[in-house]
C-alpha cells in the first residue's frame, strides 16, 4: 500500500495546502458548510446566531455537523468574521433575511477612536475555546480550519454599518480621510493578529483569510488598503500553520494576492480555476471554486460540474476542492452529497 492511500484527511489537507502531491484533491466546504443542515437548523430554533458562535459547545457542535454528515477533510470552525468588530465594541447581528448589521456605522475620528483593540480575547476567547473542544472529538483525522476576515472587508462592514454589494461609504471615506482609515485598519489588523494566534495555539492547522469585499476595491487601491494588511496579518503567523487567502473578484490582483504570503489562494467561480492556477507559482495552492449554485441544482448537474473542475485540475499540486464562496442557505443536501462523493471518489 502507498503512503498516500494510507494519508489520514488531515495529512492530505496540509500536504495540499504545501503543494506535495495526494491521492485526490483534499474537500471541505466554505464556511458556514452546515447552515443548511437540518441538525443546525433544529440549534438555530433555540438561539439566535451570535448566541451560538459565542458558545464554544455549540459552535463546535456546529462545526462538526458537517464532518459527521459528510466525512470532508477539513472543519471550518463556525464562528464570523464580525466577532472583532464586536470585540472591539461595535457589536453586530445576523439579520434573519441575510446579512449583517452593525451597531453603528463609523462616521467620524471619534467612532474609530473608541474602538479599542486591546484584550480582545476577553470577548472572544470562545472561538479558540471552540477549537479545544473540537479538536477532542476530531483527534488527529482531520484538519480544524480557523479563519478571520481581512482589515479591508471588516472595515468595509463597519464604516457601512453592516452588508453592502458596492461599498459606497467606505471607497469614499478611504480617499476622502485616508489616515483616518489607515488607523482603523491598524486596529482591526493588531486584533486580528492576537485572535489568529490564539485559534493556531488552540488547535487550528490552517489560517483562512477572507477577503470578499476585497473585488469592490479599485485595481489600483487593492494593495494599499487590502493586500498590504493580509500580508502583516500572515507574516505575524510566521509560518506556524498554512494560511489561505480568499479575495473574491480580485481578478486585476493575483500577483499582489500572491505578495501576501498565503500559502493557497482562493478562487471564487467567475474565472477559470486552471488558468489563474497557470499563472501562478508552482508552490502556491489554490483551492475552489464550483459555483455556489450547482447547490441548489440537481444532484447530477452538482456532481458533473464537480468531476469536471477535478479533472481540468489533474496534475497541479496543490489543489483542494471547494466552492467558490459560501453554502447557500438553501442547498440542497442531495446536491451537496453527490458534490462530496464526486470528489471523493476522483481518481
Amino acid at each position: 500500500m502507498s503512503e498516500e492511500n494510507t494519508m489520514t484527511c488531515r495529512e492530505r489537507f496540509l500536504r495540499a495546502c504545501k503543494c506535495e502531491p495526494v491521492d485526490r484533491p483534499p474537500i471541505w466546504m466554505m464556511r458556514q458548510a452546515g447552515r443548511s443542515l437540518p441538525e443546525y437548523m433544529a440549534l438555530k430554533e433555540t438561539r439566535k446566531f451570535t448566541e451560538l458562535v459565542q458558545n464554544p459547545e455549540t459552535a463546535a457542535e456546529v462545526t462538526l455537523q458537517p464532518i459527521r454528515r459528510f466525512g470532508y477533510d477539513a472543519a471550518v470552525i463556525f464562528s464570523d468574521i464580525l466577532v472583532i468588530s464586536e470585540a472591539m465594541g461595535a457589536k453586530y447581528e445576523l439579520l434573519e433575511k441575510g446579512g449583517v448589521e452593525v451597531d453603528f456605522a463609523l462616521n467620524s475620528k471619534a467612532d474609530v477612536d473608541r474602538l479599542n483593540p486591546k484584550n480582545v480575547l476577553d470577548h472572544i476567547g470562545y472561538t479558540p475555546e471552540a477549537i479545544k473542544v473540537a479538536r477532542k472529538e476530531l483527534g488527529d483525522e482531520r484538519a480544524i480550519i480557523g479563519f478571520a476576515g481581512s482589515p479591508w472587508t471588516l472595515a468595509s462592514f463597519m464604516v457601512e454599518g453592516g452588508s453592502s454589494r458596492e461599498n459606497l461609504r467606505s471607497r469614499a471615506a478611504l480617499h476622502d480621510e485616508p489616515k483616518l482609515f489607515f488607523s482603523l485598519l491598524e486596529k482591526i489588523t493588531e486584533a486580528t493578529i492576537v485572535y489568529i494566534k490564539a485559534q493556531i495555539d488552540a488547535g487550528a492547522d490552517v489560517i483562512q483569510i477572507f477577503d470578499s469585499q476585497g473585488g469592490t476595491l479599485a485595481p489600483n487601491l487593492f494593495w494599499r488598503y487590502s493586500g498590504l494588511w493580509m500580508q502583516r496579518i500572515i507574516d505575524a503567523v510566521g509560518g506556524a500553520v498554512p494560511t489561505i487567502v480568499f479575495a473574491r473578484n480580485v481578478h486585476h490582483n493575483w500577483k499582489q494576492v500572491v505578495q501576501t504570503g498565503g500559502n493557497v489562494l482562493s478562487i471564487d467561480w467567475s474565472i477559470d480555476l486552471r488558468e489563474v492556477a497557470d499563472g501562478l507559482p508552482a508552490d502556491v495552492a489554490v483551492q475552489g471554486n464550483l459555483d455556489p449554485a450547482l447547490l441548489i441544482a440537481r444532484p447530477n448537474s452538482a456532481a458533473e460540474e464537480a468531476r469536471r473542475i477535478c479533472e481540468r485540475m489533474r496534475g497541479r499540486n496543490g489543489f483542494i476542492f471547494n466552492l467558490g464562496h459560501g453554502v447557500p442557505p438553501d442547498a440542497d443536501l442531495a446536491a451537496i452529497q453527490a458534490v462530496t462523493e464526486a470528489v471523493q471518489d476522483f481518481k
